[in-house]
């Protein structure tokens, strides 16, 4: 189920414009560090976490959501 909802979030991201193996909360951080930090503050809001929006680009960073097939 998690990685259904992971795609989901992807493919929502995709249709706002984002990339497509991205998530919306990493896109609204790399957003933030542009200069846009609405839809990164509006997320960890809506998540009651801070760094939400930070630590899901962290995970696309380190590949977190891969299948460990693909990690090792």
């Amino acid at each position: 189920m998690k990685q259904v909802l992971i795609a989901i979030d992807q493919l929502f991201n995709a249709l706002l414009g984002g990339m497509a193996d991205e998530t919306l909360s990493a896109n609204a951080y790399r957003q933030a560090r542009k200069g846009r930090p609405w839809m990164a503050r509006f997320i960890n809001l809506l998540f009651f976490d801070r760094n939400h929006c930070f630590d899901s680009y962290l995970a696309e960073v380190e590949r977190r959501h891969l299948p460990k097939e693909y990690l090792d």
